[in-house]
């Protein structure tokens, strides 16, 4: 009973594990999890009551769909409930959505994983799992709540299907994928229906059909949903379109050259299956059928200037198929004199892989300042016993890098992101602690810093690999406050570490 339920399940249990690891020490989000995260938070703590949400005070430079919120926040309420009845604090509430996150993610890429094992065989399935484990980027990202993790889930719906020959319902995936989480899914959407169309795979009137009430019913499914819940007439994603693709606004957030993506996010993110994607390629035809459209789609997304790696994160899967299946060749040929120098290749590139994602991880876990200053602002923070409300003020820079609504306690703890105040208007506000980026603000004294990444650093001995730290956030007292000049606290560190 147990060996067939470790065949059965036994990838998911490392996969899952790594990912679930990930999220235990690494707890905290980014601002481009915002959206999602505080929805998340009001859907499970302010329900019905519409009014208190988050995005209706901070909507955002675009609105972002709810549906995502909503399909996690109610697949972890069960547990959520137990956290709230049971008084643990908000942040067990944030690890439980990212788990369930997580495990939408990675139940969609057990589907598209049977179906490479039913079309490639056992070995290539574990030289796929192998490859997404000594990853960073994809099991890290699986529990974060972004619109392009959400549209990941369907993206793997899509490729399972694709592989099982149900091309209809992988187009399905797609457009909903398309019209309700990121809109640039469009790009991986055209190159698959053309190469089914070209191919013979599909018939144009059929799909046409169902493209046309897949698209209609997405649309009416997130109109209905975010109008109701943003208060006005809303699609989503078509704002996000409109704002990134035809405005070409999201340039102002960076911009990379166009072989950005294959010359730096793919070889961090694929590692040692970057080379042995193209040479499985090469070794495999029947692979050029599925990675043409996913490389077509990589090409196009090259072409907008503003580039992040979790842009093509949906393109990953398909790499390490293709990685995979070079792999299971090499493994199986490595008694042969040229095979077995490559044999001795990849087992290197897997050490050096390894060790590229326990130095991301390293990094990453340093990565969250924000959050970190908060949560040591609670343990240390003086809360008297009267009704006196503590306000703690909360900066741009420590929002954007680890706090939420997750991390707030309860009264007499009070929050606020109020945003452009000027250093010097401080001192006229009524907060008892700020938590900002500056050390040094009139009528409040700073009472200890925490430190956050700021580069990696070269060293002999081992590890060879070192997290260099700076101060990043420093948690303020107000002067006029007797309790908190009365306390001890850590000296303000201006140093590097």
């Amino acid at each position: 009973m147990g060996r067939k339920f470790m065949e059965t399940y036994g990838y998911d249990m490392i996969l899952g594990s790594i990912a679930a690891f990930y999220v235990f020490m690494i707890p905290y989000t980014k601002v481009e999890e915002s959206f999602n995260v505080q929805a998340m938070h009001d859907i499970l703590y302010h329900r019905h009551h519409i009014e208190n949400y988050d995005h209706l005070e901070f909507p955002g430079v675009v609105p972002r769909t709810f549906i995502g919120p909503l399909l996690v926040s109610s697949l972890a309420s069960p547990l959520v409930f137990v956290v709230t009845l049971l008084q643990l604090p908000k942040i067990y509430g944030l690890l439980t959505v990212r788990l369930a996150l997580g495990c939408i993610i990675l139940f969609t890429l057990r589907f598209f994983r049977v179906q490479i094992r039913d079309k490639f065989g056992r070995q290539v399935e574990a030289f796929f799992v192998i490859f997404v484990s000594i990853q960073f980027h994809m099991l890290f990202y699986c529990t974060r709540a972004l619109p392009n993790i959400m549209a990941l889930g369907l993206v793997n719906m899509a490729y399972g299907y694709w592989f099982k020959g149900s091309f209809y319902a992988a187009l399905n995936c797609l457009i909903f994928a398309t019209v309700v989480f990121r809109c640039d899914i469009l790009l991986l959407l055209g190159p698959l229906g053309l190469e089914l169309l070209l191919t013979k795979s599909i018939s144009f009137w059929k799909a046409f059909r169902y493209c046309i009430g897949a698209a209609l019913f997405s649309i009416g499914l997130t109109v209905l949903i975010d109008s109701f819940i943003w208060r006005k007439p809303l699609w989503p994603e078509f704002e996000v379109f409109w704002f990134n693709s035809v405005l070409n606004r999201s340039s102002e957030w960076g911009t990379h050259s166009f072989h950005w993506y294959f010359s730096s996010a793919l070889p961090r993110s694929l590692l040692a299956a970057y080379p042995l994607f193209v040479l499985g390629v090469l070794l495999e035809r029947r692979l050029l059928f599925y990675v043409l459209p996913v490389f077509s789609f990589v090409l196009l997304y090259s072409k907008l200037p503003h580039k992040e790696l979790r842009f093509i994160i949906s393109s990953i899967p398909i790499f390490n198929l293709s990685a995979a299946v070079a792999a299971s060749r090499i493994y199986n040929n490595r008694k042969k004199n040229i095979w077995n120098l490559c044999f001795i290749a990849m087992l290197g590139l897997l050490i050096i892989s390894l060790g590229g994602t326990i130095t991301a991880f390293m990094a990453s876990h340093e990565n969250y300042p924000g959050g970190n200053a908060l949560k040591e602002l609670h343990k240390r923070g003086y809360v008297t016993n009267s009704t006196d409300e503590v306000w703690v003020h909360i900066d741009t820079f420590s929002a954007m890098n680890g706090v939420s609504r997750f991390g707030e306690n309860g009264f007499p703890w009070r929050y606020s992101k109020e945003e452009e105040i000027l250093v010097d208007e401080y001192c006229h506000r009524n907060f008892t602690y700020l938590l900002n980026e500056h050390r040094d603000i009139k009528g409040f004294k700073c009472l200890f810093t925490v430190n956050g990444f700021s580069r990696l650093r070269l060293q002999t001995g081992f590890p060879q690999v070192s997290v260099v730290k700076e101060p990043k956030v420093h948690i303020l007292g107000s002067i006029t406050n007797k309790y908190i000049t009365r306390e001890n606290w850590p000296v303000c560190l201006y140093s590097i570490s």
